[in-house]
């Protein structure tokens, strides 16, 4: 897969009538591929998306309030325009998962996802299987292309949860699995999204019909453009430069 194009805004008022794609990529005509990644707080998934869009690792983070960003890639011949919607984390309560409304219209409107937890946080490994299940009940009838991905994975001296587990529930559910550092290794993350994208089929996606289109539409998503995250970029450096002076 190579990415052929710089991550661009997608618009937050389409045009009536018209998809948040059509507004980013215009008359190109590429097929759409939407994927959300979903986790509990803290497990890394804005660090995972900037690093898979941009190949850059950045340490601290606002919180999330869904993110909708777009790449265009070249993946087996074919030229796709891939959209990813990351999520706010989801929390537990003794009733079980609480997943507010956006969540599940993300989860409904995309074509695979990205299941996120850390190898630091027990909880995030067993929330899991439960998310595996929702997404699965939000989508009846298909079987909707699902990656795990343990993240952290350099984080040894603090591992609450053996790679292994990892595995074995990810085979258990069906779903390919990748453990990965975010702040070492993009190959990692990169293969994970490579994937998805391969599962997704053409004959898949729904078809694109005027009111279909208008009914999957992510009210209102924040869409930081790639100035934005240089920003952000620079900002995380001048603090650790500000620390190691310090010292």
């Amino acid at each position: 897969m190579r990415l052929i194009q710089n991550m661009c805004t997608i618009a937050e008022y389409p045009a009536p009538g018209s998809t948040a794609a059509d507004c980013c990529l215009g008359a190109a005509g590429r097929r759409l591929v939407k994927i959300a990644v979903v986790g509990a707080s803290g497990v890394g998934k804005t660090a995972l998306v900037v690093r898979f869009l941009t190949k850059r690792f950045i340490g601290d983070y606002e919180r999330n309030a869904g993110n909708l960003y777009t790449r265009q890639v070249h993946i087996e011949g074919e030229t796709l325009a891939i959209q990813v919607q990351d999520t706010p984390g989801i929390q537990v309560h003794e009733n079980g998962l609480s997943c507010s409304e956006q969540l599940n219209r993300c989860i409904r409107w995309a074509d695979a996802v990205v299941l996120v937890f850390s190898i630091t946080d027990h909880k995030s490994y067993e929330l899991i299987s439960q998310l595996h299940q929702h997404v699965q009940q939000l989508h009846p009838g298909t079987r909707l292309p699902v990656v795990v991905v343990a993240n952290k994975a350099d984080l040894l001296h603090v591992k609450q949860v053996d790679p292994q587990l990892g595995l074995q529930l990810a085979s258990m559910l069906g779903c390919s699995f990748y453990e990965v550092s975010v702040s070492e290794n993009y190959n990692d993350v990169y293969n994970a999204f490579h994937v998805l994208c391969k599962e997704v089929s053409p004959k898949q996606q729904p078809s694109s019909t005027p009111e279909k289109r208008r009914t999957s539409l992510i009210p209102r998503p924040k869409s930081p453009n790639m100035q934005d995250l240089k920003r952000r970029f620079k900002q995380a450096l001048s603090a650790k430069v500000r620390t190691v002076t310090s010292v």
